[in-house]
């Protein structure tokens, strides 16, 4: 608890970093607060990123997440272009490869994920991930310039990727070894109408078979080689498959690391140290098990939760997890848990009208709600979810 302590220092500029800041100052902390980032933009959001900036309808700037006024007015000490190296957590103390070291009563690990990468991608012209304003950026220069795209990653981000590419009309083929867009996030019904809807937009699909490498010459790539050993060829290739926590700079620090900072209840990793967002793997009391959320609500939600701790809160924190996707006109809202094997029963709506709502069960328990284009409703269902394992 910040009884006498007067700072807190959180390691990452994001949307994770910069909500704990306001949550810290929304309920009365009025110590120092120094947030390192180590990109040289303010803060942004990333889910407009693989859409509105990506397609252009959105202008870099409108990322951002909050004005230059709104910043100055939570008196952060706000240090961009400042990467962490090293922590100790023992004395709270933060080092950084411009060779600072940074101490505070409380350390927040705010470091996200890092885009995972094919093996021989590295240096060559074509091939990108996207995770920053920069890659996004980058990305549409080389979309713009037309060619054949080929998208590795059937997940969300590559899904949002090749929906958002299709659009600008280019052509776009997504590969990856699952049967359908998103499989592995919401099960084989949804996915199978994914699936339908970009085939119906006209992207091509190469699923359930593995990406093997990439084929290039002259230090350009120029296509995707497949496990079945088919070549795609590509002008342009997005590498979408997964992320992996930034934890290296924490590499001897003593603290637990598990694909994640471990956390317990209470998203507290060590004595007066706390990690927030995509980095922290967290016990979540409801489900019973160690949780980890790529998702931009539990950003904020867990933001909250985390200043709360720091001040003395002693409630652990138990969301119900939320997701969306925007893939064409295709709104989808997902709360709650999404197993590939649970009972799916659409209960509002109409698959065939592209709008309807779908519950999925195990146990005969609703563990979570799916909204297609009915987002009020979804909602509305969330109520209905029960967290935890069968009695």
């Amino acid at each position: 608890m910040l009884r006498s302590r007067r700072d807190v220092l959180v390691v990452g500029a994001s949307a994770a970093g910069l909500s704990t800041a306001e949550a810290l100052r929304r309920k009365g902390f009025p110590g120092r607060i120094t947030v390192l980032g180590d990109e040289l933009h303010p803060p942004y959001d990333r889910p407009p990123l693989s859409k509105q900036v990506l397609s252009g309808t959105w202008e870099p700037e409108r990322a951002a997440l909050r004005t230059e006024e709104h910043l100055s007015g939570l008196d952060l000490d706000l240090r961009l272009g400042e990467h962490a190296t090293g922590l100790d957590p023992a004395s709270r103390t933060v080092r950084t490869r411009s060779g600072r070291d940074v101490r505070a009563d409380a350390v927040v690990i705010a470091t996200g994920v890092r885009p995972r990468r094919l093996p021989e991608q590295d240096g060559l012209a074509g091939v990108h991930v996207l995770r920053t304003l920069d890659d996004a950026l980058a990305l549409r220069k080389d979309l713009l310039s037309g060619g054949r795209l080929v998208v590795v990653g059937e997940g969300v981000l590559g899904s949002e990727i090749a929906a958002t590419a299709r659009t600008l009309g280019l052509d776009v083929t997504l590969a990856g070894p699952l049967a359908a867009p998103m499989a592995l996030q919401v099960g084989p019904l949804i996915s199978g109408l994914l699936k339908e809807l970009h085939e119906e937009r006209g992207v091509r699909l190469r699923l359930g078979s593995g990406v093997a490498g990439l084929e290039h010459a002259a230090g350009r790539v120029t296509g995707v080689r497949l496990a079945t050993g088919e070549v795609l060829p590509a002008e342009v290739v997005v590498v979408a498959i997964g992320a992996i926590p930034t934890t290296d700079w924490l590499a001897g620090s003593g603290l637990e690391l598990d694909n994640g900072v471990v956390c317990d209840a209470r998203c507290r990793a060590a004595e007066g140290v706390w990690a927030v967002g995509d980095v922290a793997r967290w016990q979540h009391e409801g489900l019973g098990r160690r949780v980890r959320l790529e998702n931009r609500t539990n950003v904020t939600e867990q933001a909250i939760a985390v200043a709360g701790a720091i001040l003395g809160d002693p409630a652990a924190y138990t969301p119900i997890p939320y997701f969306w996707t925007d893939q064409f006109d295709a709104k989808l809202q997902m709360y709650g848990v999404l197993p590939a094997a649970a009972e799916v029963q659409v209960v509002e709506g109409d698959p065939a009208a592209r709008r309807f709502v779908a519950v999925y069960r195990e146990a005969g328990r609703v563990t979570g709600v799916l909204g297609w284009n009915m987002p009020k409703q979804a909602r509305l269902r969330r109520a209905e979810i029960t967290l935890g394992e069968p009695a």
